[in-house]
């Protein structure tokens, strides 16, 4: 089969297709036809030397993919050879073939194509996750949400609005403002014109926001704190500025927060698969009505990745840069 392999460490033409023996399926697990699959920071960083594949991982990059099922192992009850499904995976995704855990895959919603189902895995878990199980979100609280043009933030600010609460955002220019509005975010704030700060402290009378989902994290931690209300919860699932930062703990105190952060792709299958359960009972039936859609910016084909990473790096992306490998 062919796939993209990391040839050394370093800058996005590192990615070289080339071909290689297709994977087999495992007793729990189904091979795929990949249709198409994401690409995500996580891919950049394996790319860089400083995400590591965990251990039994492909090292082929790609965590979310989409496409028909071929084979089967031997428990598999569902999905059968010919369905159509998304999963999430722990690597292997910029491949024509790729193993998924049966557990973690999911039917791909009616109306949605292979591109669009494979940008569903990695950011829709990643919210549900966080946002809804870590941070507990619920119907008429807050929630800052950074970076919400991002694959992340598109997602975030489409299931906290279609789930009732009400959504601030940071972007960095006007044209990724407007796209935030567009999707339902309440207060939209361009932070290199704007103290994100300032701006959430005034739309709140000076309560500041229940919930923040940060994946920028370094100078902006303290920020954060200072927004937050009184008994918020902060997660953090990235480190877009770095991944150290000294913190006021007087503050914390005061405001009795709850500050916590997460990986997914090193947790077991029984943990993602509660994940993909709840997605499956809420937020399967909100993609299959329309109500909530994945935001693509564009779809390259396979041999291309190196561009889809090139890009990702720029930031001038818009949503998710996906990959198209059999589509």
């Amino acid at each position: 089969m062919k796939h993209i392999e990391i040839t050394e460490f370093g800058g996005p033409d590192v990615l070289q297709i080339t071909a290689g023996d297709a994977p087999v399926a495992g007793e729990s697990q189904v091979l795929i036809r990949v249709a198409a699959a994401g690409i995500n920071r996580p891919d950049v960083m394996q790319r860089q030397g400083k995400y590591p594949p965990p251990p039994g991982a492909s090292v082929i990059p790609g965590l979310e993919i989409a496409g028909e099922v071929v084979e089967t192992g031997e428990n598999v009850a569902w999905p059968q050879p010919g369905d159509q499904v998304y999963a999430l995976v722990t690597g292997g995704g910029y491949a024509e073939l790729a193993v998924a855990e049966a557990p973690l895959c999911l039917p791909i919603p009616a109306g949605l194509t292979s591109v669009e189902a494979a940008a569903l895995p990695e950011t829709f878990f990643t919210v549900w996750s966080n946002l809804f199980d870590r941070a507990g979100l619920r119907a008429g609280e807050t929630v800052l949400i950074h970076g919400g043009s991002s694959g992340i933030g598109t997602t975030a600010i489409q299931l906290a609005k279609a789930f009732g609460a009400t959504v601030f955002t940071t972007a960095g220019n006007e044209e990724k403002c407007k796209v935030c509005r567009e999707l339902g975010a309440d207060l939209v704030i361009n932070y290199n014109e704007e103290d994100f700060v300032e701006a959430c402290r005034n739309a709140t009378g000076g309560k500041g926001v229940e919930v923040i989902l940060d994946m920028v994290a370094g100078d902006y931690t303290n920020r954060n704190i200072a927004a937050a209300a009184v008994e918020g919860r902060y997660v953090i699932i990235a480190g877009l500025r770095g991944f150290s930062a000294e913190v006021s703990i007087r503050s914390i105190m005061l405001k009795r927060l709850l500050i916590t952060g997460s990986t997914l792709r090193p947790r077991p299958v029984e943990f993602k698969a509660a994940i993909a359960a709840g997605l499956r009972e809420q937020v399967w039936p909100l993609l299959e009505s329309g109500q909530v859609r994945p935001v693509i910016h564009t779809a390259l084909p396979l041999n291309k990745a190196n561009e889809g990473h090139r890009l990702m790096e720029s930031s001038r992306h818009i949503g998710k840069i996906m990959l198209r490998v059999s589509e």
